[in-house]
């Protein structure tokens, strides 16, 4: 998605945290057969007018450090967290590299590294660990999330109430999986059957299987696949999904990470992007 300004004085853009401005003129949103996006204050042929109270406000920040392919730090050394998406881990003391994460790193570096980016949020602001949870753009308009994952070296990751451009994402993974792009040529990230789940394999996995049943708890509704797998949906989250019931008897890709009870596994969805049909 590409932003031109006509009128510098209407664009959303806050230059700090302290003052956001409100604008009080008419604005008016245009979109060509090229996906180029114009705002405007002055109304032209199909053009839409622009409720400002619903509208997020961009921020502008400097980025000092790119400390992985998801996660920044800006001027102030706050730490930023890119939302609707999740790369491959860079190695630290905490985990092993895995396969991706330093072309991730370093694709972002060249981007952004002591540049001018502006972030706009979601419902959410911050995540448990106080990180800011944002979209980037460039003074050119290029959203930094969204091209992350056009090139192969993201997947993405929606979690609500964050859904924000969700759709947008989701056809451009579909893209980078058709092209081969960046991970997903890689062998550590294609899919395997429920029949190999084990606890040696780490990070972000492809599962394919058949769902056989549904049980509902209060904070959770799961898909049962056997009596060793099954995947878990928030009830909060129940309204994104089509009825669960259509799922049954449907060989599904399952795309998360795992986590493991004794000999039971399972995969928290947070949205039906992370279910596909094979």
């Amino acid at each position: 998605m590409f932003f031109v300004i006509k009128t510098a004085a209407i664009f959303f853009i806050i230059h700090c945290f302290a003052s956001p401005v409100a604008i009080a003129t008419g604005i008016y949103r245009s979109e060509d057969a090229q996906g180029r996006v114009t705002y405007s204050d002055k109304i032209t042929v199909g053009s839409k007018k622009i409720d400002i109270s619903k509208k997020s406000y961009l921020h502008q920040r400097k980025v000092t450090h790119v400390y992985d392919g998801d996660t920044i730090t800006l001027n102030g050394n706050q730490r930023v967290r890119l939302l609707g998406l999740n790369t491959p881990e860079i190695q630290n003391r905490h985990r092993e590299n895995e396969t991706g994460g330093i072309a991730a790193k370093e694709w972002l570096q060249d981007q952004l590294q002591d540049k001018t980016v502006y972030l706009e949020f979601d419902e959410e602001k911050h995540d448990r660990y106080k990180r800011l949870l944002a979209h980037l753009f460039l003074p050119d308009g290029k959203h930094i999330n969204l091209a992350l994952i056009e090139n192969g070296l993201a997947t993405v990751n929606i979690i609500p109430p964050n859904i924000r451009y969700a759709e947008k994402f989701i056809e451009a993974q579909q893209l980078a999986e058709k092209q081969n792009l960046g991970i997903w040529s890689e062998p550590e990230y294609q899919p395997y059957p429920l029949s190999q789940i084990s606890s040696s394999r780490k990070g972000w996995q492809r599962i394919v299987g058949t769902p056989r049943s549904i049980k509902q708890s209060k904070k959770y509704t799961r898909l049962i696949f056997n009596n060793r797998f099954s995947i878990r949906i928030a009830n909060d989250n129940l309204g994104l999904f089509p009825a669960l019931e259509t799922y049954l008897e449907k060989t599904l890709e399952i795309r998360g990470w795992i986590s493991r009870r004794k000999e039971n596994y399972s995969i928290l969805i947070h949205h039906p992007s992370a279910l596909i049909y094979k």
